[in-house]
Order: structure tokens, then C-alpha cells, then sequence
């Protein structure tokens, strides 16, 4: 069997520092390594430098994919930090769809070395990636096997930080790397938003998720209806998500909704805010 460990940095390679966590180098590795059977081969790649995963962005998951395709018969292990955890799971979940692949993302809110949280995560994604009856994009973390296309985190302390909101069926994608150029938000609606604000941050971008109220609805504010309306009629997609972290979107439950449908904006149903980000940087015309 093969093995390629992507080490991107994160909390789970860290030591303490005069000023804090710092990452340190061979930590990760070293510790996989230990962990594998004597007949498993084993691939690093390291990233230089090691990222805080507030930096991770769409050209660091084209870099992952690359990897990924250099080492087809490969099972990998992405190490990560977890502020973006549910980000990158979205990326490759979506991009990696109907491949086959065997991917396991992994990190962890304490060290290597402070009490057994990342040792344990470590362990169970190494175990289940030597199952070769194992097939996935997942996250392996508080002893559980999670949808990685699923995750939210909720939880900034709490080692039980991760879970996972049922998704539906991904589709094959019409792409599977990320134009780096593409400009993608997520906008929050809340009570008394300008539209003003709104108008102005649509005018700079190429597709946007709306995290909206309850099951889909919106305050009704002609003006912010008008700046949604005039974004999708110059071909911006706008992608509804739920503030709720569980239920997903239901069309026509309210009245109070309907002015969405009607302004064009695409409905995302159950998907996560990370989700939706990444489905509509995926969907780029041409």
C-alpha cells in the first residue's frame, strides 16, 4: 500500500513559542510515519511555508489536487488547521466527486504532545486509510469519521469542535481546479443592512452566498431586493444558504421568501455556507 501525508501546518504540528504556537518542522511527519505498518510506502509533501489555515485559499487546494493526481494510487492524509477545515473539505469533496479517491483531512484543536486529542485523530485517520475497503473525501476527528463536504465548525475550544450537516448527492463537477482569479463571498443578511452595503460589495464580485434567515426568508427592503434583483440580471449568481447550521432552505414555506426566488437568487438547500462557496467558484462560465 501507499501513502502520501500532505502537511499544510496547522495547530497539530505546533510547539509552544515565546509568543505563542509556532509550527515545527518534521513534528507531523514523524508521528505518521510511526504510525504506519513497515510494508506501507510513504510520500511527504510539506508546505513552505506551513500555513495558519486563515491563509488557506483556491490555490492552495489547486496545489493539494495536484498532489492528489500526482499519486493516484496513493491513499492521503491532509493535515490542517480547523478555522478553514470546512472550507478545504468542501473543495475536495466537490472536486474530487465520482473519482474514487481516498482522502482523509485531519487536525487538531491541541498539539501533538499536549494531552491525546491529535494523537487520537491522527491514529483513526491512519486506521481507516489502510482499509482498503475505505473509499472517500472525510475528516477523521474526536474519534469520528465525518463528511468532509459537510463540515461546520462549532466549537473555537471544545475538542469535539467539528460536525457534519447531511448534504445532498454531490454532483460530477463541471471543473476540478479553481480559478484564483474568480471573486467569491459570503454575505450575511441581518436586521437593518444597508442596501447601500450591499450594492457596493455585489459590484465587486463574480458569484456570492447568502446566508438568509430560517428555512429562506428575507427583511422586506425594496432597495436591497433591487440590489439583488440588478446583480442577477448582469449575471452575478447569488447561492442562498441557511443561518441555521441544520434544516436547510424550503421554498415557499413563507411569503417573507418569495422575494428571493423572484430576485433570481439560486436556492442552495441544505448546504453548509463553505459548501455553497465552493460550488459556486466550481461553476465558473466558460
Amino acid at each position: 500500500m501507499k501513502f502520501l501525508l500532505i502537511h499544510t501546518g496547522g495547530t497539530i504540528g505546533m510547539v509552544p513559542g515565546p509568543k505563542g504556537l509556532v509550527p515545527e518542522a518534521g513534528r507531523v511527519e514523524a508521528a505518521v510515519a510511526a504510525m504506519l505498518p513497515e510494508h506501507v510506502t510513504l510520500a511527504i509533501h510539506v508546505f513552505d511555508p506551513l500555513l495558519d489555515s486563515a491563509d488557506v485559499g483556491p490555490g492552495h487546494w489547486n496545489a493539494m489536487l495536484d498532489l492528489i493526481a500526482a499519486h493516484p494510487d496513493h491513499s492521503v492524509l491532509v493535515t490542517h488547521g480547523t478555522d478553514t477545515m470546512s472550507y478545504t473539505g468542501a473543495a475536495l469533496s466537490q472536486t474530487l466527486a465520482g473519482t474514487g479517491a481516498r482522502v482523509m483531512l485531519c487536525g487538531a484543536m491541541a498539539p501533538l504532545g499536549a494531552g491525546e486529542g491529535a494523537r487520537a485523530n491522527l491514529n483513526l485517520a491512519v486506521v481507516t486509510l489502510l482499509d482498503p475497503n475505505w473509499t472517500g473525501v472525510n475528516c477523521a476527528f474526536a474519534r469520528r469519521i465525518l463528511d468532509a463536504g459537510a463540515l461546520v465548525k462549532h466549537d473555537t475550544v471544545g475538542d469535539d469542535a467539528f460536525r457534519a450537516v447531511p448534504q445532498d448527492p454531490l454532483p460530477v463537477p463541471s471543473r476540478r481546479r479553481f480559478d484564483p482569479d474568480r471573486r467569491v463571498a459570503v454575505l450575511a443578511l441581518t436586521p437593518g443592512l444597508p442596501a447601500a452595503m450591499v450594492r457596493a460589495a455585489l459590484g465587486t464580485l463574480d458569484a456570492a452566498v447568502l446566508r438568509v434567515f430560517g428555512a429562506g426568508t428575507v427583511m422586506h427592503d425594496p432597495d436591497l431586493l433591487a440590489a439583488l434583483s440588478e446583480a442577477t440580471a448582469r449575471g452575478l449568481r447569488l447561492r442562498a444558504v441557511s443561518q441555521c447550521e441544520a434544516g436547510g432552505l424550503v421554498p415557499g414555506s413563507y411569503a417573507a421568501g418569495a422575494p428571493l426566488w423572484d430576485a433570481g437568487v439560486e436556492n442552495g438547500g441544505r448546504e453548509t455556507p463553505a459548501a455553497a462557496f465552493v460550488r459556486l467558484w466550481l461553476d465558473t462560465p466558460g
